[in-house]
């Protein structure tokens, strides 16, 4: 057999695309993305273990968003010039010994520590992306980063899984399953994952950086802000409002996560094929007054409500997801990795805050409302941006 992380790709097979790439690209960011979800699900049990009050429970969910964000940036500056492959195994290797040490943790301020650096799971999306986007031609970019997109199943795989695991075998094994499937699906890829063809020689620092100047950046960063960040917020944080808003038990709470992470999954390839067809640019303006009346849906303490605008939401933020990054490619085909980390950054920024603001509001008014409020707020803002700006052209 002929090792494909050694065999030499050509511009024609990109132009067919590579489905084996695009599934091992989804399945390493699946993997992943289950151990940075294993720590929100099992947090109604941390919670309790710890004794932890409700606002260190939100620091303790946010904080390994803040490096996933960050961590996009130079993750995806790194695959552009070392290649997805070699990048994508570190993440991994670091992803597993996160989430081996959080099964050991015994203390709030080990909790902190340990889940800063298990953010490095979430930031696999900018590492691997270019075994996506890399390997398909221009007009099928939609489809291929919606469906590498769908690796946020991992998120319901732990939502729904981790809970059940530590309940049936013990609460270290809400960690040590999704550990021990990363490093199976670790000796795959190696194996059998391949860089896509370069398009140009490796860029210097300086000129990855580029992106920052421009002005599609920050609003494809405003865009994902919401979309991505919306949903990462309500993921991690969900079976946390469900237990503490209607005394649902962690197992209960992590089913309908990940019902909630199942739809919003579902909707991102179908974002894409339709931004495909229709621009992604058309295809955001119906989702953000949508996630607006969802979020509005969220105010209103009813299991219905709560119900219907979680999921609503899912649909709407799952399509907006797979329009952001049709974008992407469109405007800057020349630094995908570089500028997928830099707007990946700020869509997981987007999941950092509103878990810490939801801590605040719940602690100082008792109830979550005031920030779904804040939500629908920056949802018809962005609304207002994505209506007001003229369409641009592609950045060389």
């Amino acid at each position: 057999m002929i090792d494909a992380a050694r065999a030499v790709p050509t511009p024609v097979a990109r132009e067919r695309g590579n489905p084996r790439q695009l599934a091992l690209g989804t399945g390493t960011f699946a993997m992943c993305f289950a151990i940075f979800g294993s720590v929100s699900a099992m947090m109604p049990l941390t919670k309790a273990r710890l004794q932890l009050s409700p606002f260190e429970s939100s620091i303790a969910i946010a904080i390994p968003v803040l490096l996933g964000s960050l961590g996009r940036i130079p993750l995806g500056i790194l695959a552009d010039r070392w290649g997805s492959r070699r990048v994508s195994l570190a993440v991994m290797v670091a992803s597993i010994a996160g989430a081996l040490a959080l099964a050991e943790v015994h203390s709030f301020t080990q909790l902190i520590v340990v889940g800063f650096f298990v953010g490095v799971s979430l930031a696999s999306f900018a590492s691997t992306i270019g075994l996506a986007s890399g390997w398909y031609p221009p007009d099928r970019q939609g489809m291929a980063l919606g469906v590498y997109g769908a690796g946020n199943i991992g998120q319901s795989l732990a939502a729904f899984g981790a809970p059940m695991l530590a309940r049936a075998f013990g609460f270290p094994w809400g960690y040590w399953t999704f550990a021990a499937l990363t490093a199976s699906w670790l000796v795959l890829f190696a194996w059998f994952a391949a860089d896509p063809p370069r398009r140009g020689p490796p860029k210097a620092l300086r000129q990855t950086l580029v992106p920052l100047r421009d002005r599609k950046t920050w609003v494809l960063g405003m865009y994902y802000f919401l979309t991505f960040g919306g949903f990462v917020a309500m993921a991690i944080y969900l079976p946390l409002l469900l237990t503490d808003m209607f005394s649902l038990t962690p197992q209960s709470a992590g089913l309908r996560t990940a019902g909630f992470v199942v739809v919003a999954t579902t909707a991102r390839p179908l974002g894409g094929i339709l931004a495909d067809r229709w621009g992604g640019r058309r295809i955001l303006e119906i989702v953000f007054p949508v996630t607006a009346a969802m979020a509005a849906l969220l105010c209103i303490p009813s299991m219905v409500t709560v119900t219907l605008g979680a999921l609503g939401m899912a649909v709407a933020i799952g399509l907006g997801n797979g329009a952001v990054f049709k974008l992407v490619p469109q405007y800057f085909p020349g630094a995908v990795g570089s500028v997928t980390g830099l707007v990946g950054a700020a869509g997981g920024l987007g999941g950092f805050f509103p878990p810490l603001v939801l801590g605040v509001v719940k602690q100082v008014t008792g109830g979550y409302a005031l920030g779904f409020v804040l939500l629908s707020l920056f949802a018809l803002a962005c609304f207002g941006v994505v209506i007001t700006r003229r369409e641009v052209s592609p950045t060389p």
